[in-house]
């Protein structure tokens, strides 16, 4: 009797086992249908990296680890000795070159000057000339009557050695009048070829401010660089600087996590994919928040597979080939219409069940 009714148990457990069995077999077909699920997904959040711009000694610093910081919070500085220096080297530079611009103008000025005097001089030359040429016409048309008039004895030695003399006096005349015009076309050459090397001289003068400008707003970048402050709201990781430590521009020192948008990379098998497109709701469960689930929705396709984007990818070209399963990374986004404060709770890495709604 003890034995049948051991039987009896057994029976409808073993029938309990398979009903319950069966029940969630065919309920995890009936989901199949309608929904492709994966639990190799994690959490991802704009990382953004603290990198210095300039060398330096750190000379303090002003969070801690895992700190919230706001945009524009300064996280530390580095020695700025040698950058204000610089400032102070890059002004005097400026200063000098200006100063070069100013002579050159100035020198431009005074060419330009001897230049108008110059012509005038020519000017005035030229009017003389002009004048001198009509005295010498006459001097020498006196000169030739006084000579006939001596030949014939008609007038005395004297007034003809008078007329020669005009005439030689006219000679003379115009000659240093001539040569003056010659030395004052030479001087406004030379003036024109001075305002040509000045208007040179201050294009390089104007060159160099500008230059000059450029060095000194490169050096006061470069001080402003000393003071490494939050380019967004997030907060720190690990601070893995102290004082008095020596940093190099480039360097990764620590990151600030964003946690105002964050979204979901899940890596689905190949087999998976043949029905899901970009737009389908996605139901995600956090292992850290067993109890709620988050929204989201089918955002993009990674271009190629996870295995061809490591360092070292497989290349099956030995022989030795065995078809594996690849997995295809698929961005997934975490929908506005979820508890803004619970999406600041997620952390990158965190594992998530995906569950994608495919009909």
């Amino acid at each position: 009797m003890e034995k049948t009714q051991t039987n009896k148990k057994f029976i409808f457990i073993f029938a309990t086992l398979i009903l319950l069995g069966g029940s969630y077999g065919i309920y995890k077909y009936l989901h199949s249908l309608s929904h492709e699920s994966t639990d190799d997904a994690q959490i991802e959040k704009n990382m953004n990296p603290i990198i210095p711009r300039v060398a330096g000694y750190v000379t303090k610093v002003y969070v801690k680890d895992n700190d919230f910081v706001k945009k524009g919070d300064t996280l530390f500085t580095i020695d700025d000795k040698d950058y204000l220096a610089r400032v102070e080297e890059a002004n005097a530079a400026l200063v000098s070159a200006e100063g070069s611009y100013e002579a050159s103008k100035a020198d431009i000025g005074t060419a330009q000057a001897n230049v108008s005097v110059s012509d005038a001089n020519i000017q005035s030359a030229g009017g003389s000339i002009e004048t001198a040429k009509i005295r010498l016409n006459r001097a020498s048309n006196d000169f030739e009557r006084y000579a006939n008039l001596y030949k014939n004895r008609t007038i005395t030695k004297q007034q003809f050695e008078q007329a020669e003399a005009a005439k030689l006096e006219a000679q003379s005349q115009l000659r240093i009048l001539q040569e003056q015009q010659k030395a004052s076309t030479f001087q406004k050459n030379v003036a024109s070829a001075r305002t040509t090397v000045s208007n040179k001289q201050a294009e390089v003068a104007l060159s160099n401010i500008k230059r000059a400008q450029a060095v000194l707003k490169a050096a006061k970048l470069n001080l402003e660089y000393t003071i490494v402050t939050a380019v967004i709201d997030g907060q720190v990781s690990k601070i893995s600087i102290q004082p008095g430590q020596f940093l190099q521009p480039g360097q990764s020192l620590f990151y600030i996590i964003n946690n105002s948008e964050a979204w979901v990379i899940a890596n689905f098998k190949e087999t998976q994919l043949n029905k899901m497109i970009v737009g389908q709701k996605v139901t995600l469960k956090v292992d850290a928040y067993p109890d709620t689930e988050f929204n989201g929705t089918v955002a993009s396709f990674s271009p190629a597979t996870g295995a061809r984007f490591s360092i070292l990818p497989p290349d099956n070209a030995t022989g030795n080939f065995v078809k594996t399963i690849q997995r295809l990374p698929v961005k997934i986004s975490i929908d506005a219409t979820n508890d803004n404060e619970k999406i600041k709770l997620l952390r990158p890495g965190m594992n998530v069940d995906v569950d994608v709604h495919i009909k």
